[in-house]
């Protein structure tokens, strides 16, 4: 199938995923299902776009691609899918719930299709850097994939620190300033938005050849303005604050907020 018809399928199934994503939220009364929904989601449609697409001209391009886009969907997907099942209801999801009041249902669905239309544009991104025309691998290609493999890595041991330490008795009501989280108030938002610039690496071509290789940027840009500005650190600064009050001004004081940075006395 050619590009557009495929992105046009791959757009309204994202929209279905989001759809059934808000009926499950809605059953358990846990909104930790839409960014599950969400993960495996995106994963599954931009690989299924790459391979019923008849744009790869580089076999090995399009298999690396395809392994990123599966290793992150999967490690991210199962992630949350594990938290969501062992725990209460997500506390961004809830504020804005409250904010929301009787309209609440309505507005969060409408929000959810919103991530759908912000999925849709990753696997437009994750399509263009697997039909870079360049038949073999090169350089920009490897960077990618060590970029990815540092964003992976980086993740889960973010994530790893945050549930061991949480786990902990003595630490309740404490906050993690510890390994990744001593340089960085969300390190796992950090290594989240660093995976997607291999996307940009891998679609690079610095021959002009390939000039809307480019239009990879819109990914990492979209997942900085989400996790950054948006829907990721505000909420969760605030909840911190909400919850830890002068401990947490105290570890904002001394600590980078999404780059990772060496902590301040």
């Amino acid at each position: 199938m050619t590009a557009p018809v495929i992105l046009i399928i791959a757009a309204v199934a994202l929209c279905v995923v989001m759809a059934c994503a808000f009926l499950a939220q809605r059953m358990t009364g846990n909104s930790g299902w839409a960014d599950t929904f969400w993960s495996f989601g995106v994963g599954a449609i931009g690989i299924l776009s790459i391979l019923f697409s008849n744009d790869m001209v580089s076999s090995s391009r399009k298999w690396l691609v395809i392994i990123l886009l599966a290793l992150w969907s999967l490690r991210l997907g199962g992630h949350i899918l594990l938290r969501t099942l062992n725990s209460e209801d997500d506390p961004r999801y809830a504020r804005l719930r409250r904010e929301w009041g009787s309209a609440a249902n309505s507005r969060m669905f409408f929000f959810l299709q919103s991530q759908a239309f912000a999925g849709i544009l990753l696997v437009i991104s994750v399509y263009i850097a697997a039909a870079r025309p360049d038949i073999d691998l090169e350089f920009p290609d490897y960077l990618g994939l060590v970029v990815m493999l540092i964003a992976l890595a980086g993740e889960a041991i973010a994530d790893w620190q945050l549930k061991r330490f949480s786990r902990n008795p003595a630490n309740r009501g404490k906050i993690c300033d510890t390994g990744l989280w001593r340089w960085s108030r969300h390190p796992n938002y950090f290594f989240e938005w660093l995976g997607w610039v291999s996307y940009v690496l891998i679609a690079a071509d610095f021959d002009g050849d390939y000039v809307h290789g480019w239009l990879t940027l819109a990914a990492p840009v979209l997942m900085y303005i989400l996790l950054r500005h948006t829907s990721g650190v505000p909420p969760l600064e605030e909840h911190m604050l909400a919850t830890r009050g002068q401990a947490f001004r105290d570890y904002q004081q001394r600590t980078s907020i999404f780059f990772p940075m060496p902590p301040q006395k």
